[in-house]
């Protein structure tokens, strides 16, 4: 266990610095990528894809995964913006029933994993589609459009950027940098000194094991799921703050940044070990890369290839730091 403690801190390093080069190579060869509108645009997606890579990286590392957390995130910002904008409930009403919701989601995927014994791939591609269609027919098949930052319930937006001025004047401030930071403080302390964090890294190193030692590993398989539902219900407050219109079935592809940010930063596909800080830093990698591609030229094709190789790499990696860990008895 050790040995893979410091082969995932090894990474994180690595990961760290190509953050560091990729940004500055994209500030390099554009004057247009490091102006704070970028920054601020930049970030209001990587809001909505860390808060899904965060909640997700604990079913990796219990060697499962939760492929329901794109579309999911979208049915619950459908849902919540179909009781603000068209039954009138009050925006902090939306936001709990969204958040809910994805809290409910999870532990529905955690009892088909645990308790039924599904493989967390079929288990959680079910409720993909499932989630797809119940966003679709909770909005009735209509666009919802939450409401916006100038508008009456528009306070939301301000969790995560706030405004200053009106027009070619307005600055944009990314305070959700500070509302992130406490969350990702909060998840490194469950992750590492609580029952929860413990027993779902046990689960993935060796499940059998962990349950012949005493701990009711159901429960805390279930809490893993449920942490990765509860994230995405989280999520879709950020992801209605940064789409103006929530499209109905959407959202298939999102999760694979976040589940691919998670294993560049150091998770491992086959479970056992990672950490959030690591995830953080991975979905950064993620998300430097669909910005700045663009302003190097690059078509869409080629960002999707580009970010493809990198994940593969990703996954060459945690093969070889699993082998080393084996040879050195870890």
């Amino acid at each position: 266990m050790e040995n893979k403690k410091k082969f995932v801190l090894e990474q994180k390093w690595i990961v760290l610095l190509i953050v560091i080069l990729l940004y500055g190579f994209f500030s390099i060869v554009s004057k247009e990528f490091h102006k704070t509108s970028t920054m601020v645009m930049m970030l209001d997606s990587t809001y909505y894809v860390l808060l899904m890579a965060i909640g997700v990286t604990f079913p990796l590392i219990t060697g499962g995964v939760d492929l329901s957390i794109g579309t999911g995130m979208v049915c619950y910002a459908l849902t919540g913006g179909y009781l603000v904008k068209f039954l009138g409930f009050p925006s902090w009403v939306g936001m709990l029933v969204a958040v809910l919701f994805g809290l409910i989601v999870g532990i529905w995927n955690g009892c088909l994993v645990s308790i039924l014994g599904l493989p967390p791939f079929l288990a959680t591609l079910c409720s993909c589609m499932i989630t797809r269609g119940l966003g679709s027919m909770m909005a009735r098949n209509f666009a919802v459009p939450w409401p916006g930052v100038k508008e009456p319930g528009g306070w939301f937006h301000r969790i995560f950027k706030y405004t200053v001025g009106s027009g070619r004047k307005a600055s944009n401030y990314p305070v959700g940098v500070i509302v992130l930071a406490v969350v990702i403080i909060i998840m490194i302390f469950v992750l590492n000194h609580t029952r929860i964090g413990r027993y779902t890294i046990a689960i993935g190193s060796n499940k059998e094991a962990t349950r012949l030692s005493g701990v009711n590993v159901r429960i805390y398989h279930i809490a893993a799921y449920t942490i990765s539902g509860l994230f995405a219900g989280l999520a879709s407050v950020a992801y209605a703050a940064a789409v103006p219109t929530i499209q109905p079935g959407t959202g298939a592809g999102l999760e694979l940044d976040a589940i691919g940010g998670a294993i560049v930063g150091g998770v491992s596909a086959a479970g056992g070990y990672g950490s959030v800080e690591g995830t953080l830093i991975g979905v950064f990698v993620i998300q430097l890369l669909k910005t700045g591609l663009p302003f190097i030229g690059l078509e869409a094709n080629w960002q999707q290839i580009i970010t493809g190789l990198v994940l593969i790499g990703a996954v060459i990696v945690d093969v070889i730091k699993q082998r080393k860990a084996a040879l050195a008895g870890g």
